[in-house]
């Protein structure tokens, strides 16, 4: 954990890289999923979103796509609007880098869970 870390309603803990308003391109935000938590299913509204797998183990859900297995090493890509959530299925934190595309902004995120 960070000075600058924070928890996210979605379930894991975020530290803000790279995301202001005279760079709107691109955000980049270090995430941390602990060990058996899952984040919520939500999606981002016109923003492509890139996973950079970093540390730990996990599964990916993507839309209507078969849950896959990730890794260090590993990029995965969510397209704008797609529903999306991680696990953290090992014993040590689940970290990687969340880069969208254009940058992150609060409006942009849609808690699909409570929207059901």
């Amino acid at each position: 954990m960070t000075d600058d870390e924070y928890y996210f309603e979605e379930g894991c803990f975020i530290t803000e890289l790279h995301n202001t308003p005279d760079d709107p391109a691109v955000s980049v935000a270090r995430a941390r999923v602990e060990p058996g938590r899952i984040t919520r299913w939500h999606s981002l509204d016109n923003i492509h979103e890139r996973y950079l797998m970093l540390e730990g183990n996990g599964t990916v859900e993507i839309g209507g796509e078969p849950p896959r297995s990730v890794g260090p090493g590993e990029v995965v890509r969510i397209p704008p609007g797609c529903r999306q959530r991680i696990t953290n299925t090992g014993t040590r934190d689940l970290i990687f880098l969340a880069v969208c595309t254009p940058r992150f902004v609060p409006s942009a995120y849609r808690d699909l869970d409570q929207e059901q």
